[in-house]
């Protein structure tokens, strides 16, 4: 019997799937359980020249239908999404190792609502009309060509559409590549936009490992690209579009603040910490990685963290009582089960977890150090994995500097019950996604991106039409023109 999980094929080009298996095979490892639930092959370069002269061929006639009518085809597919959101919830753990709990409400769901808000604003994509005495100035907005998207492996379904849909929105054409570690998912996105409308060529999805992303970002045909991923591979890809002048989108990791304050309702406080450290397994790039607790409720609340952390229910992703996956891969196990062993050597006090959970798959108990200091490896470097370090403080000025005291600048929280404080301090802190008395939420509605190191432009929102999209200005001579000779 073929796994579930099983693709038709490795690749969506024009339309259809598409097999090539020439290309490097790449094993699908299910987190749960260790074993290869399915394979593909990395694309040939036969396979990245047909998806780009493809898409570089339907782009045009894409862009040429109206915005209500591309809209249409995005809103169609978001139903599409939601009507199938189980089975994609279920590729998506196969894919992921994400409890079934979460990826049920947090993936296709978030996904299919990128593809109605994009869709909804497809048909209001305008110029200005700017008058000059007589003369006047219009301003079309065109679509850049074609993108590339290149998506990390946390979220697989969402980063397809986060990026699919307002590229398509503006009448972009795309060529996604998916990171080799999840697949699986983004296939499903291809398929059902065709499905819904889209015309072929409109959206492919290639797989492959870093040469078929440098093949992709440095093809002279591509004008944007738009990366998910960590910062060195930021910095990387950045470099090789800047080389080209193309576009980019560049959402990258972070060490993000998350700072309370001694009047903050410790229950809500210690769940945006759970949220912002412990959802998907911390496999998430805007966590709150560094939870700067006030000195005078610091034991109550490390007390009632350990209390609620203990109530994570490890176990078969597939069981809906499951609330804690594993790591995606083995790899990135050890990589954090190493950055435990600094945090114990460095002298960081461990409060619970910090060790391998005694069972099949990768998966870490979720882990929580206490009296970290600003300088310990864990509280500078990005872990990606179920690894909170708590800090003490006493003041807001010195809580505000330590936050800053770092390259990146993805995210940021404040809880407290002093709303004039809450502003004051969010409106210092060096961060592109914040909030108050919360964490993590990332509604399409809201744009997401960072500063520093943590990356350039924004997803969502409407800011994410500026990033996919260009501005032309034509001006209107109603007289006669005047010249020197």
């Amino acid at each position: 019997m073929t796994h579930p999980a099983q693709p038709k094929a490795s690749h969506f080009i024009n339309g259809a799937y598409v097999e090539d298996t020439a290309g490097t095979p790449i094993p699908v490892i299910y987190a749960a359980t260790g074993e290869q639930i399915a394979t593909v092959y990395a694309a040939t370069p036969a396979i990245v020249e047909q998806a780009l002269s493809t898409a570089k061929a339907a782009q045009k006639e894409w862009a040429k239908m109206t915005g209500t009518e591309r809209g249409r085809i995005l809103r169609r597919a978001a139903d599409i999404m939601r009507e199938r959101n189980h089975e994609l919830s279920v590729l998506e753990t196969y894919d992921t190792g994400k409890p079934l709990q979460e990826t049920l409400v947090a993936d296709a769901t978030s996904g299919a609502d990128a593809l109605e808000y994009f869709g909804g604003l497809a048909g209001s994509l305008t110029g200005e009309h700017i008058p000059m005495g007589e003369d006047w100035v219009y301003t079309v907005r065109e679509a850049l060509g074609l993108c590339v998207g290149i998506g990390a492996w946390n979220y697989p379904t969402q980063i397809a559409c986060w990026k699919g849909a307002p590229a398509l929105a503006c009448g972009n054409s795309m060529v996604f590549k998916p990171s080799e570690t999840t697949p699986l998912c983004a296939l499903k996105v291809a398929e059902i936009l065709h499905e819904a409308g889209a015309p072929a060529g409109i959206y492919n999805v290639i797989q492959g490992m870093g040469e078929v992303g440098g093949a992709l970002v440095t093809d002279p045909r591509v004008d944007k690209v738009s990366l998910t991923g960590s910062v060195p591979t930021g910095k990387k890809v950045y470099a090789a579009a800047a080389e080209g002048m193309k576009h980019v989108t560049m959402e990258l990791g972070g060490k993000s603040p998350l700072i309370i304050f001694d009047d903050a309702d410790i229950d809500n406080a210690v769940g945006g910490a759970i949220n912002g450290n412990f959802y998907s397994s911390g496999q998430v790039c805007s966590n709150g990685t560094r939870v700067f607790v006030q000195k005078g409720i610091k034991e109550k609340f490390l007390a009632r963290l350990a209390e609620r952390t203990g109530n994570a229910i490890l176990g078969d992703p597939m069981d809906e009582a499951t609330s804690f996956g594993p790591m995606v891969t083995e790899n990135q196990m050890n990589i954090v089960l190493g950055y435990i062993e600094k945090g114990k050597e460095e002298g960081a006090r461990l409060i619970c977890g910090g060790q391998r959970a005694d069972m099949p798959g990768y998966y870490i108990h979720p882990t929580v150090f206490a009296d970290v200091t600003d300088d310990m490896t864990i509280a500078r470097e990005e872990i990606f994995g179920p690894v909170m370090s708590v800090l003490d403080f006493d003041t807001e000025e010195e809580v505000i500097a330590r936050a800053n005291d770092t390259e990146f600048g993805l995210s940021a929280g404040v809880f407290t019950n002093d709303f004039s404080r809450a502003h004051r301090v969010i409106g210092q802190l060096e961060a592109g996604s914040c909030f108050i008395n919360s964490y993590n939420d990332a509604p399409v509605e809201a744009p997401f991106g960072g500063v520093k190191a943590s990356g350039v432009g924004r997803e969502n929102s409407k800011e994410a039409i500026k990033h996919f999209s260009q501005v032309k200005s034509v001006y209107v001579r109603m007289g006669d023109v005047e010249a020197a000779f």
